[in-house]
């Protein structure tokens, strides 16, 4: 932009052009820089989309829990407990039926061992051949052997392997034992034990050795020749006085729901206990009161008015704000047609901090009253139907059924929340659409004065120029009359 100290004898002094021009520009611009103006109703809207966000997260949130208090795994709660947990320790599954009985461990599950005789010299080649590793199970006396369904494992023992190099490559062909090699002083001793306890994950080693000899102790067959043998065993137990039996310590599938785990020999039964875990249900209950709560609490402080200050929130006086606040109130406020129980107040979930209306407390905010919750989970069958409906039902005839669907219909895509965010962004574009009109219009008149005063300039100086030539002319007239 030009700057001109002055325009002429006529206008009386020095003019600041540009600020002749900045001050009509922003005369144009005002609708945007005002207070209350395009620019900072875009800053207000786009705070709103801010809180309209967060109030959105909060229902899906508060969705969430409701869902959960809806949910069937979320009434088969259980808790299970031994009377001896060091020698016996339980779980139960989710929709175990309450249960008691008792345990008595005859023997604990033991993996299958052996250990070779003593080679000397140690460090040295053990003889070369093949060792067979197969999986089966022992039975019978003398012990027999029976091959499982797994493939037998060939290794390949060369002439130069030393009895290291023969667990590890045992070890390397995960033939579902473990080999180690022990050194007692004597000589080094292969050590051999199964990767799993029971009867049916027992081993049988045997070897083809290269000098023709496979059980004569001399060559790779000192391995088996001599060795000693501890075979596996399954866990064995009575459960009221019925034998049972397991291939690990976990009796998992003998009480249905529970799992039983023994870790020593016991002379004396032990109690297991299954009973109705009411502290899950009381921990969801909890999520959705502090799940609404939130909810809540973000209306409230969007909407509030400081009368000390006489300043609004953010949302003060914002129709579908308190439409929405309502639709939560009122959701709360519904009955169960049917069925013990009626109301949320009577599983305990009441006003917080005094009465209100209702279920709720002046500012709208819940609490769990341990008392009425316990009182009411003495018969906890009622319980779950206020919140589920009746048994062989679809969950929609409950509360959380009914309080879920409410809340899904607000986050649908054509719910309460797109509605809104549609307005919103609507309302941003038109102010966008506004702030680029007027800004193009400012910049072309300001193009326009800048075009204007420039030529006025040049046509100052142009007389400026005339005017000092003349005035030279006179005094050189005045001189020579």
């Amino acid at each position: 932009m030009a700057s001109f100290s002055s325009i002429g004898i006529g206008l009386g002094g020095s003019v600041d052009v540009n600020a002749l021009i900045k001050a009509s520009v922003d005369a144009v611009k005002l609708p945007i820089t005002k207070t209350g103006g395009l620019q900072q109703q875009a800053a207000v809207t786009n705070a709103k989309v801010s809180a309209f966000g967060q109030f959105k997260s909060l229902v899906s949130a508060l969705a969430d829990a409701a869902g959960k208090l809806n949910s069937v795994t979320g009434w088969n709660g259980v808790k299970a407990s031994s009377s001896n947990t060091d020698a016996v320790s339980v779980s139960a599954v989710g929709g175990a039926a309450a249960t008691s009985f008792s345990v008595q461990v005859q023997s604990l599950a033991t993996a299958q061992s052996s250990i070779s005789a003593a080679l000397q010299p140690t460090k040295q080649p053990v003889g070369e051949g093949t060792l067979t590793v197969e999986i089966g199970s022992w039975a019978g006396d003398p012990k027999a052997f029976t091959a499982g369904s797994a493939t037998a494992v060939s290794i390949d023992v060369s002439a130069t392997d030393t009895l290291a190099d023969v667990a590890s490559k045992i070890n390397g062909a995960k033939a579902g034992v473990t080999a180690t090699v022990l050194n007692d002083g004597t000589g080094e001793r292969l050590l051999l034990r199964s990767n799993a306890t029971g009867e049916a994950a027992g081993y049988r080693l045997s070897v083809a050795d290269a000098d023709g000899g496979n059980d004569d102790g001399a060559g790779l067959s000192r391995l088996v020749a001599g060795a000693t043998t501890e075979y596996a065993r399954n866990a064995n137990a009575t459960v009221n006085g019925i034998a049972v039996s397991s291939p690990t310590n976990a009796f998992a599938d003998t009480v249905a729901g529970v799992t039983f785990t023994a870790a020593k020999v016991t002379t004396e039964p032990v109690t297991i206990t299954v009973e109705k875990d009411s502290s899950a249900v009381k921990k969801n209950i909890e999520a959705f009161v502090a799940a609404y709560n939130a909810v809540n609490s973000a209306l409230n402080e969007s909407t509030k008015y400081d009368k000390e200050t006489q300043t609004s929130a953010l949302l003060q006086g914002d129709s579908t704000v308190m439409t929405l606040q309502n639709t939560l109130r009122m959701a709360l406020q519904s009955v169960n047609g049917s069925g013990v129980l009626r109301n949320l107040s009577a599983v305990g979930v009441v006003s917080a901090g005094g009465l209100g209306s209702g279920n709720l407390s002046p500012d709208g905010s819940l609490e769990l009253d341990a008392t009425k919750f316990n009182k009411a989970m003495e018969d906890p069958d009622a319980v779950k139907a206020f919140f589920r409906g009746p048994d062989g039902g679809d969950g929609t005839e409950g509360f959380a059924g009914k309080f879920k669907a409410m809340t899904d219909k607000l986050l649908a895509s054509d719910g309460f929340f797109a509605t809104k965010t549609k307005t919103y962004d609507s309302a941003l574009k038109l102010n966008a659409k506004e702030v680029e009109r007027i800004n193009d219009r400012a910049e072309r008149l300001e193009k326009s004065l800048t075009q204007q005063y420039t030529a006025l300039d040049t046509k100052m100086a142009s007389l400026n120029a005339l005017s000092t030539y003349i005035a030279q002319q006179v005094t050189t007239w005045n001189k020579s009359s």
